[in-house]
């Protein structure tokens, strides 16, 4: 019997709906809330806090998030995670509202959305495996990922605009978002319950179940330290060098801009794109291209500086590096065990995230260091090397051979 359709599919739906919600509130307040320290501090410095600490918060409780989310039925957890992020933002509206906003409570609540965004992640990815049979995974991933772009589009510039008409309403709008995902999720019907408690909560080895299991398959391992850590990385930097010469050093927000713009519309061609692709097309191969196509456009950045053009081929590198990403990870979460799926969700995560921060640190100390064209030619090396690795790696040309690991 064929599978119903997604769109008939009542629970993903919800689940589609309610995350939409839930991601463009948070997109909204992302741009509000440096704003919001600007206007009460003037200070940059305490703006940019925001984001290291949002980061920082995120990597230390990714772990213990992925075996929260196998330890509690997902459903009721998300609900839990949609609740206390609600409550977060309900105090911010308050200080807004009085007119002092204190910086310890900006901060204290971007630490706590990067604490309940890494618990409420590997939850929803738990209860999509529930929701979705494993012959849609590809297609359900590929919906997971272009409303996460379409909220990155939108987003940003619906909060700037809020914010300009009135500092509370960004946060306002993320509280009725947080609010009608909390409905969403409380009207689905399925349940992804959790397999049955085995030794402490947070122990070493419960920890370490998610690296245990990528570590024990090559082609997972390969593609994660080469893709997710080491393409992340350089791709971070190749993007904040982009945007600083497109931008002509700050001076230009129409070509800053015009990159920001190109690099999410192919982010979200990615994700429309990817279930359209053959069942052969999820192999290494579609990482390999979107690697070469980094390298590629680092070359060609050597010698243009247009930011039109600029922009294009950062769309097809984004457009290619989401079908790859889609890819792999839907191919991930169908072989994890059910068991494990959080922890596993949350290890790849972790090992994507882990110097990602640092990119565009590298990518700024060697564009004052050195200039644009040796920049882009340095990372059109360090990126087709990357590109070299993943195209004749033996475990990624074996394919994936993805057998339970106890």
């Amino acid at each position: 019997m064929e599978p119903t359709p997604l769109a008939r599919n009542r629970d993903f739906q919800l689940l589609w709906i309610g995350g939409l919600l839930a991601s463009l509130g948070s997109q909204l307040a992302s741009i509000a809330l440096p704003l919001l320290v600007l206007r009460e501090t003037g200070s940059a410095a305490s703006a940019g806090a925001i984001g290291t600490v949002s980061v920082g918060a995120l990597l230390l409780t990714m772990l213990p998030g992925g075996v929260l989310a196998d330890r509690i039925e997902r459903r009721r957890l998300m609900r839990i995670c949609d609740v206390f992020s609600l409550l977060a933002v309900s105090a911010l509206v308050v200080a807004v509202l009085r007119g002092h906003t204190p910086l310890a409570l900006v901060l204290l609540v971007a630490a706590a959305g990067a604490l309940i965004s890494s618990v409420y992640g590997p939850a929803a990815g738990g209860l999509v495996r529930a929701v979705v049979p494993t012959g849609q995974a590809r297609e359900a991933s590929s919906r997971m990922q272009a409303r996460g772009a379409a909220a990155r589009l939108i987003g940003p510039i619906g909060g700037g605009a809020l914010f300009a008409w009135h500092p509370v309403l960004p946060f306002l709008a993320e509280g009725v978002g947080l609010l009608l995902s909390t409905v969403c999720v409380t009207l689905m019907r399925t349940r992804s319950r959790p397999a049955a408690n085995r030794g402490s909560v947070f122990s070493r080895a419960e920890l370490t179940a998610g690296l245990a299991f990528i570590w024990h398959q090559p082609y997972l391992r390969t593609l994660l330290l080469i893709f997710g850590l080491g393409m992340n990385f350089a791709f971070s930097a190749l993007m904040f060098t982009t945007l600083a010469v497109a931008s002509d050093g700050g001076r230009s927000g129409i070509g800053g801009g015009t990159v920001v713009s190109c690099t999410a519309v192919g982010a979200l061609a990615g994700a429309l794109l990817a279930p359209r692709l053959d069942a052969r097309a999820r192999d290494g191969s579609l990482v390999a291209l979107a690697c070469w196509a980094c390298a590629l456009t680092a070359g060609v950045l050597v010698l243009t500086r247009s930011p039109l053009l600029i922009g294009l081929l950062c769309a097809v590198c984004m457009c290619l590096s989401t079908v790859a990403s889609i890819g792999f990870v839907s191919g991930m979460m169908v072989a994890a065990p059910r068991d494990r799926i959080g922890r596993v969700q949350s290890a790849a995560g972790f090992l994507s995230t882990l110097i990602q921060p640092f990119g565009p640190l590298a990518g700024g100390t060697l564009l004052g260091a050195l200039g644009g064209t040796r920049t882009f030619a340095l990372l059109a090396l360090a990126i087709a090397l990357c590109a070299a690795v993943v195209t004749w790696a033996p475990p990624v040309r074996r394919g994936p051979a993805l057998s339970p690991v106890v």
